[in-house]
């Protein structure tokens, strides 16, 4: 039996990416109260339908994982979308769970909220020393209250707010669209299709140089309830592999395990992000114990795999504007 059990537990963005695997865990770890907000029914961005929300479903525990995310593209095209929406959601959610009488939050920061020129291995502790990179600025600073919000109302209130700094997480029930989505996504797809569809090259924004620290969902989502489990005072708290992968060997295992027989054309003049990301971990093994499970290779393997099989039905969102 785990702490969790016998929790009303609510997740937002529940029938999201990292929200699917966090809710799909608490399921098989004996949590049988456990809601997922979707979109559809609570526009978080709206202090109203929040309210209704944690009117509607009081909760013990709240993940805190709905937002509104893509791509550099996307980041580039809806700057002040990409801020707004996701400030919102943060400044609501965290307030009327604390309001409404929950005992703890577990809340998805950005990677990318990290100063784009921090050392590496990323420490928490670098958070707030500079500015994140340019082109996801306003998202990257919106999720980055988060931290604000949960310092300001453990001072005030006592209300534990536990923000994890996912890496560049990936998996099965991403979001596939190709305008909007993360690098993998974007890969798993293109690669698959090319490889199924007999399509004699794929595209490649970049020239391949650029590392991330790439970590399955799966990981992550179990990281994220270990936090809720042990961790009773607010904390940030890097949640990857700690380990570096480059965009060329991403292509190179996912032209392996796809099977694409074609050209890789690299698209040298199209923008990368950050040269590099990496973060320290040791903060999260020695509190959680926790270490990521799943190899590059492996998660790139299920992640295809899983788009394979699911490909007329996978996710595709097109970042818009109101």
């Amino acid at each position: 039996m785990t702490k969790l059990q016998g929790k009303r537990i609510l997740v937002t963005g529940g029938g999201g990416f990292l929200g699917s695997h966090v809710v799909e865990q608490l399921r098989a770890r004996g949590c049988d109260d456990v809601f997922a907000v979707r979109s559809r029914e609570y526009d978080l961005v709206t202090e109203a339908d929040t309210i209704r929300l944690f009117e509607d479903h009081p909760a013990d525990i709240v993940f805190h994982l709905a937002g509104y995310v893509g791509g550099i593209g996307a980041n580039k095209t809806f700057p002040a979308d990409f801020f707004y929406r996701n400030l919102m959601m943060g400044a609501h959610v965290l307030h009327y769970a604390w309001k409404t009488g929950a005992t703890k939050v577990v809340a998805a920061g950005a990677g990318c909220g990290y100063p784009e020129a921090a050392p590496l291995p990323i420490k928490e502790s670098d958070y707030w020393n500079g500015y994140p990179q340019d082109d996801s600025a306003p998202y990257s600073l919106a999720k980055r209250m988060l931290h604000v919000q949960s310092f300001a109302y453990w001072r005030q209130h006592k209300f534990p707010i536990l923000v994890a700094i996912p890496g560049n997480i990936y998996g099965p029930y991403d979001n596939f669209d190709l305008e909007a989505a993360h690098v993998i996504p974007a890969l798993v797809r293109k690669f698959v299709e090319a490889a199924d569809d007999g399509k004699p090259e794929v595209e490649v924004w970049g020239a391949g140089k650029a590392t991330r620290d790439f970590c399955y969902a799966g990981d992550v989502a179990e990281g994220m309830i270990l936090m809720a489990e042990k961790i009773e005072e607010p904390v940030l708290l890097n949640m990857s592999c700690g380990a570096e992968a480059s965009i060329r060997e991403v292509v190179d295992a996912l032209t392996k395990i796809t099977g694409f027989r074609g050209e890789i054309k690299w698209l040298a003049n199209k923008p990368e992000g950050q040269a590099r990301r990496l973060f320290d971990m040791s903060k999260a093994e020695s509190l959680l114990g926790f270490r990521c499970r799943t190899s590059v290779v492996d998660g790139l393997t299920i992640t295809s795999d899983w788009y394979r099989a699911n490909r007329a039905n996978a996710r595709n969102l097109v970042a818009t504007s109101f």
